[in-house]
């Protein structure tokens, strides 16, 4: 009977514990989305237990170092409880992560990805963003 009751909390505890975790580590030192800038900007809307969110956040965090002086980046948890966020997601009209809009300096929206893309097109759209 303990056995079983160990097995089982196992079954349902690591997850929690997983989600807990990554989700502490789910904020990154990006710009914030009330921010006001001139540049381009990349505003990503994300969530933790999300795996194509997690591959575009691997490619996004190895092609963004070349692009930080010129283009702005903003991350959005949309598991987040944050009612700046819901204006973000209701704004952009956002219903499937991973979403990423691309502004340019005028403020105008030149682009939208939802779902996970190549690590060389999302380069060539960054590249194309002014």
């Amino acid at each position: 009977m303990k056995k079983n009751l160990i097995i089982v909390l196992f079954i349902f505890l690591v997850p929690l514990i997983a989600y807990f975790m990554l989700s502490s580590f789910g904020g990154s030192n990006v710009a914030s989305a009330d921010s006001q800038t001139s540049k381009p900007q990349i505003v990503k809307f994300t969530s933790v237990m999300c795996m194509d969110c997690q591959t575009m956040n691997k490619i996004i965090k190895e092609i963004y170092p070349k692009y930080k002086d010129c283009i702005e980046l903003t991350e959005i948890n949309v598991q987040d409880n944050n009612p700046k966020n819901d204006e973000w997601i209701k704004k952009y009209d956002v219903t499937l992560v991973p979403t990423i809009i691309l502004i340019n300096s005028n403020g105008n929206q030149v682009k939208r990805i939802e779902g996970a893309i190549e690590k060389e097109q999302m380069e060539k759209y960054l590249q194309d963003l002014k």
